[in-house]
């Protein structure tokens, strides 16, 4: 079995062949784990999900981009989900969820949710109001995971200095210690370690393929403990190289393992083995 940790097969580049996609995967035991962007594509994951007795799952979340700051233009095609909220209605989201807990439910987590400086107003007061409100807006969903006691689904780019601030002043503001995963980790080895520091895990997809300046991700995956290691595609995005199909999804999580275990000198029916145990355990599956 293996376990995408972090799919969009509730975007709209699978509306055509959606179960069809989803069908294929679950025949060759594939699970999933589809993530929310803002509210309609949360709701959309769980309807997705409810479909299905077992093997796939929801979260749900605001993304960073989809906060209408009012303060950069973003085209519809480079949004998480391709729409923006004026704000994050907090109970609007909880009762989301709360339609889909207890058991057999399929909410595992708040996600994705964190800072995303990748565009950015052109003015320094611009850019600071901006990061002040991705900032008020991360605060206020990892209070629904404490309140929903949820694990997280980090996503980061360009902005680790800031979300290691803001977690390491939320241990202390929410008086708990948060579980989650930084998916997708693009960073230095040293940012890799501090996350390691606090607990979390580290969520592999086919950006591992790719080549960053300042980025060494066959270091960060030497240095990630097996027991730490998550598997995810990010689908439709980030199709590995050696996948068939130009739009990526859940099938081409193997590729990913296939690379973690030759990094890792490890055989690849023992990544599977444990990167599932750790899916499940962080996401109570």
């Amino acid at each position: 079995m293996l376990i995408d940790t972090h799919a969009h097969l509730n975007f709209l580049a699978f509306d055509n062949d959606r179960d069809e996609v989803i069908k294929k995967c679950l025949e060759k035991n594939v699970w999933m784990i589809n993530v929310g962007t803002n509210f309609e594509m949360s709701k959309k994951a769980i309807e997705i999900a409810e479909k299905y007795q077992q093997d796939v799952y929801a979260t749900i979340g605001l993304h960073p981009i989809n906060l209408d700051t009012g303060l950069l233009k973003i085209k519809n095609e480079e949004l998480e989900g391709g729409y923006l909220e004026k704000e994050f209605d907090f109970e609007k989201y909880k009762n989301l969820a709360l339609r889909s807990l207890g058991e057999g439910g399929k909410v595992v987590a708040i996600g994705e949710i964190g800072l995303d400086y990748y565009w950015k107003p052109k003015t320094t007061k611009k850019k600071e109001l901006f990061k002040e409100k991705q900032n008020e807006l991360f605060l206020k969903e990892l209070e629904l995971a404490k309140e929903l006691n949820f694990p997280v689904i980090f996503h980061c780019r360009m902005a680790h200095d800031d979300l290691m601030k803001i977690l390491h002043s939320t241990f202390n503001i929410l008086n708990s210690k948060i579980k989650g995963v930084m998916h997708g980790f693009v960073g230095t080895t040293e940012q890799l370690k501090e996350y390691l520091k606090m607990g979390f895990y580290i969520g592999f997809n086919g950006i591992i393929f790719k080549k960053i300046e300042g980025i060494n991700f066959e270091e960060n995956i030497k240095n990630t403990p097996l027991d730490k290691i998550l598997i995810e595609t990010d689908c439709p995005y980030l199709t590995p190289p050696n996948f068939s199909e130009e739009r990526n999804n859940p099938l081409a999580v193997k590729y990913i393992v296939e690379k973690i275990a030759k990094i890792k000198n490890e055989s690849f029916e023992k990544i599977i083995e444990v990167t599932t145990e750790n899916a499940k355990k962080l996401f109570k599956l």
